[in-house]
This record gives structure tokens, C-alpha cells and sequence, in this order.
């Protein structure tokens, strides 16, 4: 059966095109839809490896996290503290808001993100504190 591709687009795992294909980086990324660091509606999917965290930064628009596999940890503010940061599990959802610092990643175990927002979504990184 063939769909109308006016009507629907489909991806298979298999044709998702990934940042880095080997699969090697600490944060890997597939674009979805539209690109991230123009203006307009973006769609990512960031698989974050144990023991990969960002540092402490912010984007200028707000942003929509949904987790579909693992642990995802976040904190907020300037000071780095991977101790500091609250579990979102499987299915569970963060915003993101414009300008605010934060910071995330995986502790012991991948964690696969869906990520939307508003491009640019370009990160910045902010003085960490002592």
C-alpha cells in the first residue's frame, strides 16, 4: 500500500539521520523537522550517554522536552552540581523557558529526548560560579 505523500510523511529508525552516525558522541542529535538554529518551528532528538551532562547555559526562546527512554537529570542556575539536579523519567516532561539557565544530561543510564521550540535554539553558555 502506498500513502499519499501530500497527506503524510513518514521516517523509519532506520532513515533518521544522526549528528554524529557512529554514534560516538557523549550528545548525539537528529533534526526532525525544520532547523534549529533558524527562526521557525524546530523538531530534535538528543540521546544524551551516561555520565554526559551540558554545562550551565540558556536559549533564547522556550523549549519543550517530552523523555521517551531513560532518566533525564536537570538543575538550574550557574553553579554546575550533577548532585543538584531533579530525575525526569520516561515520559515526563520539562519546559524550557527563554533566557533562563539551566543545565541536564544522563547519569548512569541513556536518556533519549524530544525536543521543540522556536529556532534559533541556539544554546549560550553562561560564567559557571565557584
Amino acid at each position: 500500500m502506498e500513502l499519499n505523500p501530500a497527506a503524510i510523511a513518514i521516517k523509519l529508525p532506520t532513515e533518521i539521520k544522526w549528528r554524529d552516525p557512529t554514534g560516538a558522541a557523549g550528545v548525539n542529535q537528529a533534526v526532525l523537522h525544520g532547523d534549529p538554529t533558524k527562526p521557525g518551528l524546530y523538531i530534535v532528538m538528543n540521546k544524551f550517554k551516561p555520565g554526559n551532562f551540558s554545562r550551565p547555559h540558556f536559549h533564547p526562546n522556550d523549549r519543550s522536552i517530552t523523555v521517551v527512554k531513560g532518566t533525564w537529570w536537570v538543575g538550574t542556575g550557574n553553579k554546575w552540581d550533577k548532585d543538584a539536579t531533579i530525575a525526569v523519567k520516561e515520559g515526563g516532561h520539562v519546559t524550557h523557558f527563554g533566557k533562563q539557565v539551566h543545565y541536564d544530561g544522563a547519569k548512569d543510564e541513556e536518556a533519549w529526548l524530544i525536543i521543540v521550540g522556536e529556532g534559533p535554539g541556539t544554546p549560550t553558555r553562561v560564567e559557571e560560579a565557584k
